[in-house]
């Protein structure tokens, strides 16, 4: 179930309105990565945007950026022993610049800006203020998944114990 809510949470994240590049697509292949099963944790946000891709558009940069996501999802896997703030900031932070390299690398790669060293400068400079939110959002939907599901976790972990108890 749990797989479910977070392929059409991040469907739906990306279909509604919402500001340039803050969704928590990047925060739930994190998640994905450390709390799912190795095989569901490159499939869900995979799935995610492919379908949300369709609606949307698809572009000449989608396997860079589901590419990307597959990797994301690979760092959160770090997560599965150690799930700690300071764990989760760090890989919610380099998985932001993780995809901001390898995106932008693509959009140069594709022809969207000269295929010399000062395009692809230019490419990761105008990309700077994507990079802000998306790293931003990353960050609040990382604590806010991390830090809702552990709520529960715990919460279900001691209504069980409070009925044995009984």
């Amino acid at each position: 179930m749990l797989v479910w809510v977070l392929i059409i949470a991040g469907i739906l994240s990306r279909l509604v309105p919402h500001p340039p590049n803050f969704t928590p697509v990047c925060a739930i292949a994190i998640f994905s990565g450390a709390y799912l099963k190795r095989k569901y944790s490159f499939i869900v946000p995979l799935i995610l945007m492919i379908i949300s891709d369709i609606f949307i558009g698809m572009h000449d940069v989608v396997l860079f950026t589901w590419g990307s996501f597959a990797l994301v999802a690979g760092l959160g896997m770090s997560l599965k022993k150690n799930r700690g703030l300071t764990a989760i900031l760090g890989i919610s932070a380099l998985s932001s610049i993780v995809f901001f390299l390898i995106t932008n690398f693509g959009v140069w790669v594709m022809g969207w800006y000269p295929r010399s060293l000062k395009g692809l400068v230019d490419c990761y400079i105008m990309a700077l203020p994507f990079l802000r939110d998306f790293t931003i959002s990353t960050l609040f939907y990382s604590l806010l998944l991390f830090g809702t599901y552990e709520l529960i976790a715990r919460s279900v972990r001691q209504t069980r114990l409070a009925k044995v108890l009984l």
